[in-house]
């Protein structure tokens, strides 16, 4: 699965010659643990063989795939989150803002053996493919467990471009974990719950430093909501800006 790579830092943003490709829709989760006095983060390392970021601690997230609107779910999204996710430009459709919280619970699923999701009597039989954990632990995904922290566009010029939604959850929203995901030839070779402020986050990618910097500052006024300003992080001529959603 080709990774989000939302920025590298401001130079670099333009050292290549590629053309101005749109951007892909892409989702990033963020699952915080808050049972103890520091919260903390799941972050993975990748595979050191990988050609992209090979050996760096990230966060599961991958583009969106055309199925993933159509995925059924123990519960529909928010309101005030799909309201997030259709507002900028370009805009987009109901639709689509379903399958960007639904992609951020499958890559989790992908890459880490966790699941996010609701108990159900009875799986739909459609839940199949990168869904099937779902089926075989009778749940369905729950996106209604997310909250929208930011979003990242690629800088221009870059031979891969992404619009990565980050998407946080709740530790305690894991229903069901998949035995064997995570091992020395994976994407990810190991997971760590890490604690915020940790010296090892210092070495995630620039940008994600950045949204977990709006993560620390969101769960330090509060409770998770979807009241809060949403930064969206671009470039216009070479400069990083920061608009609000």
């Amino acid at each position: 699965m080709t990774k989000p790579d939302p920025q590298r830092d401001h130079d670099d943003a333009f050292r290549g010659t590629y053309p101005n490709i749109r951007p892909r829709d892409a989702a990033t989760l963020i699952l915080i643990d808050r049972s103890e006095t520091t919260p903390r983060v799941l972050v993975g390392r990748r595979h050191h063989g990988h050609v992209f970021m090979p050996n760096k601690i990230v966060f599961p997230g991958g583009r969106v795939d055309p199925t993933d609107h159509r995925v059924p779910v123990a519960a529909p999204i928010p309101s005030e989150l799909e309201d997030l996710l259709m507002r900028g430009r370009p805009r987009i459709a109901a639709a689509r803002a379903r399958a960007l919280a639904t992609a951020a619970i499958r890559e989790a699923c992908e890459e880490t053996g966790l699941c996010l999701g609701c108990r159900v009597s009875r799986v739909p039989s459609r839940l199949d493919g990168p869904w099937r954990p779902f089926a075989d632990a009778g749940l369905l995904p729950d996106p209604s467990s997310l909250y929208l922290i930011a979003r990242a566009i690629t800088p221009t010029g870059r031979v891969r471009r992404f619009d990565t939604r980050f998407f946080t959850a709740e530790a305690s929203r894991i229903a069901h974990r998949v035995p064997g995901v995570v091992h020395a030839d994976a994407e990810l070779v190991e997971l760590v719950w890490m604690p915020l402020g940790a010296e090892p986050l210092k070495d995630l990618h620039p940008m994600t430093r950045n949204v977990l910097g709006v993560l620390e500052r969101r769960l330090a006024a509060g409770p998770l909501g979807h009241d809060h300003p949403v930064p969206l992080f671009h470039f216009r001529n070479g400069t990083m800006l920061t608009d609000y959603i």
